[in-house]
C-alpha cells in the first residue's frame, strides 16, 4: 500500500545503509499484464551496525510471492509489508535472500519501473523506479554487481537486452540453467554487468527491435561494438545519433583521458518516455526525440538536441556511473557536471568546423548565448520561486521534483566557475584526482570540490556556498573617475535575495569577467592602482581582468583612466549573476557594435530591446522606442565581419516570459500588446533589409548539416519571420513557396511558424498541408501542435485554448504520451503568456482539470505541469486570485500524489505581492 502522505527528507538524516548488496541476481518472465521477477541478493550486514536491526527494503505496486532466505521459506512473524517498505526481522550477518514478485508493466502509466510502449518492454528507473521492479534498499549508495536473465516468447519479444556484456542466450528448452523450465515458444538471455552499480542504472529493453551499428576503435586499441536501437522502419533516422556517440566517446578520451569501459554500448529509443534519456549503464534508453535526426523531419536546433543529449548520456558513464551519487541530495554531482561536460562538448565541436580564431570565438559565443538563454529564463524565476533550492537542496518531500534547472543547468555553471578559477589544466587535473580517489564510489558534491580544491591549491571553502545557498545573486557596480588623479573606481557589491528557508544570504565567492570601453569602444588598459585592486585579480587577459568577488562590497581602482568609461561586465557570463549598472542608451549602443566580448556585444542588446519594450509599457510611442532598437539592429545586419548565427542571435528579440521576470508587476497581454509593438515598429522600419537579406539566403542549395549552413539557415528564416511581421503580401508569398519547395524541416517549420503569424488562408493550408504529409511521424506532429499552442491570437480569432481543447481530440494525441503532453498542454501553459493568463481565469481552469488527470496517470509530468503556477504572486490582483483558487483546487483533490502535492503546497504558501 502507500499513504502518499507528504514526508521530507532531510540531507543532514543521512546514514550509511545498514546493510550491503554484493551481488543481485535478476530473472524476468516478461508477460505485459503479470511479469514475475526472482531476485537473489548477497546480503551482509555493515560493519558497526547492529544485529537487531532489521534488513528494510523498498518495494511499490508490487506482489511479493515468495520470500526465502538461505534455502527456508521466512515466516509471515518475521517480516512486515506496509508503507512500500519489506521489513524482515532477525537475518545473519551474511545471508541470501530470495524474492519472487509480480509486477503488471502493461498498467504502468507513471513509466516509472517496468512498463509497456507500443507493445516492447523498457525500464526506467531513476530515481526511485527500481522498487516497481523487485524489493531492493533502492538508494544510489548501494552498489552490487548485475547478472540479469531475461526470458519472453521469441515472436512477440525477439531482441532482450540488459546492461553490461551478454554472457549467453538460447531457446527456453531446458538445456541450460538459465533457459528455466522448457516453454515451447520462448527464449532467453543472459547480461553480466562487470561493474558495480546502484539500483537506479539497471535496465532491460524486451521487443521487436532493429539495429545499427558501427565498430569503434578506442585510444587504447581495444574494440567496441556501438548499438542504436529503434523500432522497425525508424533505422534512417539514427545515424546522426551515431556520429553524436562516436565523437562523443573520442572527445572525452582526449578532453580527459576518459576512455569507454565496456566492450559494447547500446542506445535504445522509445516514444513513451517521462525524460530525454537515461544512462543506465552501457544501455542508455532514450526519447525518441533525442535519437531521430533526419532532415526531413528535425530541425537544425534538433539535431544540435540529439548531439547534447548523446553526448550528456554517455559522459555519465564516468560522471554519474563510475562515480556516483552518495544521496538525492548530491543530484548535482553527477548532472551539473555532466551538464558542463556537454555543453563543452557541443562548443568544441561548433568551433572545430570553423575556419580561423575569429569564426571559432563566434561559434563559442553563440553555444554560450543559447546556454545563457535557457538558465535565465527558466531556472533564474525558479530561484526566485516557492520551489527555489540550492543545487545540492537540503530537503525534499519527491526527489522527482528535483530534476530541475537549478541542479542541472545552474549546477553546470558552479562547475564552469570552478574551471574559470581553477583554468582548464587545473580543472582536469582536479578531475584526475577526483576518479583516481573515488573510481567505484558513491560519494559527495564536497569530495568533488576537494579534489578541484587539492589538484589546484585553491582555497574554495567559501565557494562552496553555491552549493548551499539558494537564489540569483545581484552584483551591483557603480564607476566613478578621479579627473585629476586619472583614477577609474569601481565599487561592487553582491547580494542575494531572500528564499524560502534562508532569509540570509552570505557573500558568495564569485569569478567576475570585465573590461573598460572608451568613448569609441576601443578596450582600456586595466592597471590597477593599489594593492588591494590587485589582490582581487586573478588575471588580466586582453583587456579582460578576472576578478575574485569574495566580499559584500569591494572598492577597485585603475590607474590612467580620465574619462568615464564604458563597463562591460560578467564577460562570458563569468557568473550566473544578475548585473546591476546604470548603463546610458548610448552606452548599450557602444557595447552592442564595439565589445570584443561577443556574449556581452549580445547582452547589451537584448537590454536594449527590453527597454525599448518597458518604454512602451509605460506610456512612450512604439515609434520612438522601435526606432531606436530598430537602428541598433541595422547596424548588426551591415555588419559584414559578423557571422550569421551570431547576427541572428543579435536581431532576435527577448522572449515574453524573461521580459516579464524584470517587471515588478505581470499582465501578459499589456507586455504582449508593448511586444509586438516594438516588433512591428522594427519591421517596418528595416522591410527592405528583411527582404533583402532572405533572398540572398534564399539559395536554394541544398540542405547539409554544417555549421554555416545551419547558421545561414537560422538568419534566412528569423529575416523571413521579421519580413511577414510586415504584412506584406510578398513576405506571405515567400513562406507560402519555401513550405512548399524546401527539402528540411528546419525552412518548413520556419515557414509554418511565418504564416502562422500571417494567418488566414496560407496558414490554414498549409497547418492541413503539414497534417496530412507528417501524419505518421509522431515528432514532427509534436511540432504542429506546438506551434498551434503557443500562437499568438489574431483579431477576431477565437482563444488559441479553445484550439487547444480541439486539439487534444486530435487522434494523435494522448495524454498518456509525455511527448504529447509536453507538445500540447504544457506548451500552451508555460509558452503562451497572454492567452494562458487570461484575465478570465479560463487558462488556470484548464491547467487545474489537466494537472489532475495527469496526477492519476503519470505524476511526474503533472508535477511538471503544477510547476506553470509557480510565479503566481508577480501577477495582477485578478489574475493572481485566479490562480490561488486553481491551486487550491488541485492541492484539495483527494488522492493528490507527493510528487503534485509538494508542488503547489509551496506554491500556496507564496505570498502576493502588493498591487499598486
Amino acid at each position: 500500500m502507500r499513504t502518499d502522505q507528504a514526508v521530507t527528507i532531510h540531507r543532514s538524516d543521512y546514514q550509511p545503509p545498514a546493510y550491503r548488496i554484493d551481488s543481485i541476481e535478476l530473472i524476468f518472465e516478461l508477460d505485459p499484464s503479470a511479469t514475475i521477477v526472482r531476485s537473489r541478493l548477497q546480503v551482509r550486514r555493515a560493519d558497526g551496525i547492529d544485529a537487531a536491526e532489521p534488513l528494510r527494503l523498498d518495494g511499490e505496486a508490487l506482489e511479493l510471492l515468495e520470500l526465502v532466505l538461505d534455502g527456508s521459506p521466512v515466516g509471515p512473524h518475521r517480516w512486515t509489508h506496509a508503507n512500500n517498505q519489506l521489513v524482515v526481522h532477525g537475518v545473519p550477518h551474511q545471508f541470501v535472500l530470495d524474492i519472487t514478485t509480480r509486477c503488471a508493466p502493461d498498467a504502468n502509466t507513471a513509466l516509472s519501473g517496468l512498463y509497456v510502449s507500443n507493445g516492447n518492454f523498457y525500464t526506467q528507473c531513476e530515481a526511485e523506479g527500481f522498487r516497481r521492479i523487485t524489493f531492493f534498499p533502492d538508494r544510489p549508495d548501494v552498489m552490487a554487481r548485475y547478472r540479469v536473465t531475461l526470458r519472453a516468447e521469441h515472436d512477440r519479444w525477439p531482441v532482450l537486452l540488459s546492461n553490461g556484456n551478454l554472457v549467453a542466450q538460447g531457446l527456453c528448452d531446458g538445456s541450460h540453467e538459465d533457459a528455466g523450465p522448457a516453454r515451447a515458444g520462448w527464449h532467453w538471455c543472459t547480461w553480466e554487468d562487470p561493474f558495480p552499480k546502484p539500483s537506479y542504472l539497471f535496465a532491460l529493453v524486451a521487443g521487436r527491435l532493429v539495429v545499427t551499428e558501427s565498430n569503434f576503435v578506442r585510444r587504447s586499441g581495444r574494440p567496441a561494438l556501438l548499438q542504436v536501437w529503434v523500432e522497425p522502419g525508424n533505422e534512417h533516422k539514427t545515424e546522426h545519433a551515431m556520429r553524436s556517440l562516436e565523437r562523443s566517446i573520442r572527445w572525452d578520451e582526449e578532453r580527459y583521458g576518459l576512455e569507454l569501459d565496456l566492450d559494447r554500448f547500446m542506445i535504445v529509443a522509445t516514444g513513451d518516455f517521462n525524460m530525454g534519456a537515461m544512462e543506465n549503464k552501457g544501455l542508455n534508453i532514450f526519447n525518441t526525440r533525442y535519437v531521430f535526426a533526419h532532415p526531413n523531419l528535425a530541425t537544425d536546433q534538433d539535431f544540435a538536441g540529439v548531439e547534447s543529449v548523446v553526448a550528456h548520456e554517455y559522459f555519465h558513464n564516468w560522471t554519474g556511473n563510475r562515480v556516483t551519487c552518495r544521496d538525492w541530495f548530491q543530484l548535482t554531482l553527477k548532472e551539473g557536471l555532466t551538464v558542463f561536460r556537454d555543453q563543452e562538448f557541443s562548443a568544441d565541436m561548433m568551433a572545430a568546423q570553423c575556419a580561423g580564431e575569429s569564426a571559432a570565438a563566434s561559434a563559442r559565443a553563440v553555444k554560450r548565448i543559447n546556454d545563457v538563454r535557457v538558465l535565465r529564463t527558466s531556472q533564474f524565476p525558479e530561484d526566485a520561486g516557492p520551489m527555489s533550492h540550492p543545487i545540492r537542496p537540503d530537503a525534499y518531500q519527491e526527489i522527482n521534483n528535483f530534476y530541475t534547472l537549478t541542479v542541472y543547468e545552474k549546477g553546470a555553471e558552479v562547475i564552469r566557475m570552478l574551471q574559470t578559477l581553477a583554468g582548464r589544466e587545473g580543472f582536469r587535473q582536479g578531475m584526475d584526482l577526483y576518479f583516481a580517489r573515488h573510481d567505484g564510489q558513491a560519494v559527495t558534491c564536497d569530495d568533488f570540490v576537494a579534489a578541484i580544491a587539492d589538484a589546484s591549491t585553491l582555497d574554495l571553502a567559501q565557494f562552496s556556498r553555491w552549493y548551499s545557498q539558494a537564489g540569483t545573486p545581484r552584483v551591483a557596480v557603480s564607476v566613478s573617475v578621479e579627473a585629476s588623479e586619472r583614477i577609474c573606481e569601481l565599487r561592487v557589491s553582491q547580494q542575494t535575495p531572500a528564499t524560502p528557508g534562508q532569509p540570509d544570504k552570505l557573500p558568495l565567492h564569485i569569478p567576475f569577467a570585465m573590461g573598460l570601453l572608451d568613448g569609441d569602444g576601443a578596450e582600456l588598459a586595466l592597471v590597477p592602482a593599489d594593492a588591494s585592486t590587485k589582490a582581487l585579480i586573478r588575471s588580466i587577459d586582453a583587456g579582460t581582468a578576472l576578478i575574485e568577488l569574495r566580499e559584500a562590497t569591494h572598492v577597485l581602482r585603475f590607474a590612467n583612466i580620465g574619462v568615464r568609461p564604458v563597463a562591460s561586465l560578467g564577460r562570458g557570463f563569468s557568473a550566473p549573476v544578475i548585473i546591476e549598472h546604470d548603463w546610458s542608451d548610448t552606452d548599450l549602443d557602444l557595447l552592442a557594435a564595439h565589445d570584443s566580448d561577443p556574449f556581452n556585444r549580445w547582452e547589451a542588446a537584448q537590454q536594449r530591446m527590453i527597454r525599448a519594450i518597458r518604454a512602451v509599457l509605460e506610456g512612450a510611442s512604439p515609434a520612438q522606442a522601435g526606432g531606436a532598437v530598430a537602428a541598433l539592429i541595422a547596424r548588426v545586419l551591415d555588419d559584414s565581419a559578423l557571422d550569421p548565427a551570431f547576427i541572428d542571435a543579435m536581431v532576435s528579440l527577448p522572449a515574453e516570459t524573461f521580459i516579464a521576470e524584470q517587471l515588478d508587476r505581470v499582465e501578459p497581454q499589456r507586455l504582449r500588446d508593448a511586444r509586438l509593438a516594438v516588433r512591428a515598429e522594427v519591421a517596418s522600419r528595416l522591410q527592405s533589409r528583411w527582404s533583402t537579406h532572405y533572398q540572398q539566403l534564399n539559395d536554394g542549395k541544398l540542405w547539409t548539416v554544417d555549421l554555416a549552413a545551419a547558421g545561414r539557415r537560422a538568419l534566412k528564416n528569423t529575416a523571413l519571420a521579421w519580413w511577414v511581421e510586415t504584412g506584406s503580401a510578398d513576405a506571405v508569398a515567400a513562406a507560402v513557396e519555401q513550405f512548399a519547395r524546401t527539402d528540411n524541416m528546419t525552412d518548413r517549420s520556419a515557414a509554418l511558424a511565418a504564416l502562422i503569424r500571417a494567418g488566414g488562408e496560407a496558414r490554414d493550408q498549409a497547418l492541413a498541408a503539414f497534417e496530412r504529409e507528417f501524419a505518421d511521424e509522431p515528432l514532427a506532429l509534436d511540432k504542429w501542435f506546438s506551434m498551434q499552442a503557443t500562437a499568438v491570437r489574431l483579431p477576431g480569432e477565437l482563444p488559441v485554448l479553445d484550439q487547444v481543447r480541439h486539439l487534444m481530440t486530435h487522434p494523435a494525441f494522448s495524454i498518456r504520451n509525455p511527448n504529447k503532453v509536453r507538445a500540447l498542454i504544457t506548451a500552451f501553459c508555460t509558452g503562451n503568456l497572454a492567452e494562458f493568463h487570461r484575465a478570465d481565469g479560463e487558462g488556470y481552469h484548464f491547467w487545474a482539470e489537466h494537472v489532475i488527470a495527469l496526477n492519476s496517470l503519470n505524476p511526474q509530468i503533472a508535477a511538471r505541469l503544477a510547476r506553470a503556477l509557480d510565479r503566481w504572486p508577480r501577477y495582477d490582483t485578478v489574475r493572481a486570485s485566479h490562480m490561488r483558487s486553481a491551486l487550491a483546487r488541485v492541492a484539495a483533490h483527494p488522492g493528490l500524489s507527493p510528487d503534485v502535492a509538494e508542488i503547489v503546497t509551496k506554491a500556496l504558501a507564496a505570498e502576493a505581492r502588493p498591487q499598486a
